[in-house]
C-alpha cells in the first residue's frame, strides 16, 4: 500500500505561483510514477502532469506546458508542482496520485492505483 498526502494549496492572485507538494508513504521500495490530477467543481478529473520514476519522462497537459513543473526528489520520497503564472482556470481541488511504474507516465485518472486527499487552489482575478 502507497499513501500520498499534498500540501502547498491555497489562495492566489492570478499571476502568481505556488509549489505543490506530494509526500509518498508506505511501500517506498517500490519504484512509482506520479501523476497530478485536478477538479473543479461540477467537472471531470483532469490530467495536469506525469513524471517516471526515474524523473527522465514527464508530460503536461496543454493547459500548463510552459507554466507548470512536475518533479521529485526520491531521497524525500516527494514530488512537486511548481505552478507559475496562474490564472482563475486553474482554480481546482489537485490530487497526486502513483503506480508501480518505472518509465510509463500515463495521463488518464483511471491507470493510477494510489490517491491522496487533495489540496484545494483558489486563483483570484
Amino acid at each position: 500500500q502507497v499513501q500520498q498526502v499534498e500540501s502547498g494549496g491555497g489562495l492566489v492572485q492570478a499571476g502568481g505561483s505556488l509549489r505543490l507538494s506530494c509526500v509518498v508513504s508506505g511501500r517506498t521500495s517500490t519504484r512509482y510514477g506520479v501523476g497530478w490530477f485536478r477538479q473543479a467543481p461540477g467537472k471531470e478529473r483532469d490530467f495536469v502532469a506525469a513524471i517516471s520514476w526515474s524523473g527522465s519522462t514527464t508530460k503536461y497537459a496543454d493547459s500548463v506546458k510552459g507554466r507548470f513543473t512536475i518533479s521529485r526528489d526520491n531521497a524525500k520520497n516527494t514530488v512537486y508542482l511548481q505552478m507559475n503564472s496562474l490564472k482563475r482556470e486553474d482554480t481546482a481541488v489537485y490530487y497526486c496520485a502513483a503506480r508501480p511504474s518505472i518509465a510509463v507516465v500515463p495521463t488518464a485518472p483511471g491507470t493510477y492505483d494510489y490517491w491522496g486527499q487533495g489540496t484545494q487552489v483558489t486563483v483570484s482575478s
